[in-house]
């Protein structure tokens, strides 16, 4: 795509966001190799850094890369999150009593993101980051987001996201999807049978709100050599339904 011209948008800031978005991937690039990778005159993509560098957006060393500014505003955004500091909480609790992985994600526009984690002392390290963001289905929090939802919005989230695959066991079949969504509305808890990454197991389950929707969700994650037999079908869904339900209390009289 060529940025540069995009009609729908202010076709500037497309290529600002475009820039950013080069340089979260990359982690550092020059001149030359965004021009390239964006399909940009390289004199554009030096005046747009030089906006972003003047803002404090953008840091030069030998290369470009992004700068601490955008941390100021992430932070903003998790510290302003509804129930953050509940949820946060929560997990430490949680992560310090299963001494594993377990984390808090958000759904927005039809996406999960990573809004806080904790390691216990036998925790395997993961990709998920803080402020990651992926698909909803494939992933234990995340369907259990999908079930908290409406079937009008989960079907407005497949038609623009798709259900691509992650791991051979990702579900890409919407009927079977949808199946899973009922499993998990009558129990409660998702799980994540290797369905983000190989060898990787979750629970999950949805936090919701005075509306009934979900305000994001809490899972535990672990390697699938532990996550097995009654620990991972009774234990820790007993666990992780009764942090849940103590976190919508204590939310809805926040």
């Amino acid at each position: 795509m060529n940025w540069a011209t995009s009609k729908s948008t202010v076709s500037t800031l497309d290529t600002t966001l475009a820039i950013v978005h080069s340089l979260e991937e990359k982690e550092t690039a020059s001149i030359d190799e965004l021009a390239e990778e964006l399909d940009l005159a390289p004199s554009t993509v030096h005046r747009h850094l030089l906006t972003l560098r003047k803002q404090g957006y953008i840091v030069k060393n030998q290369e470009y890369q992004l700068g601490m500014r955008f941390l100021t505003l992430g932070g903003h955004v998790q510290n302003n999150h509804h129930g953050y500091d509940l949820a946060k909480q929560k997990v430490d609790q949680l992560a310090a009593e299963t001494e594993e992985r377990v984390q808090f994600i958000v759904e927005e526009h039809g996406r999960r993101y990573y809004l806080y984690t904790q390691t216990g002392e036998n925790a395997v390290q993961t990709d998920a980051n803080l402020g990651k963001q992926g698909h909803l289905h494939s992933s234990a929090s995340g369907k259990a987001i999908l079930a908290a939802l409406p079937d009008d919005r989960v079907h407005e989230i497949i038609d623009e996201y798709g259900l691509s695959a992650s791991t051979p066991n990702t579900i890409t079949d919407q009927e079977s999807l949808f199946d899973e969504l009922e499993d998990i509305r009558e129990s409660g808890v998702a799980f994540n049978e290797e369905e983000s990454t190989v060898g990787l197991r979750a629970v999950g389950t949805a936090v919701c709100g005075n509306d009934g929707l979900p305000v994001g969700a809490l899972s535990i994650s672990g390697p699938a050599r532990r996550f097995k037999g009654e620990k991972f079908r009774q234990e820790l869904p007993d666990l992780i339904l009764a942090s849940a339900n103590e976190l919508e209390l204590k939310i809805q009289f926040e």
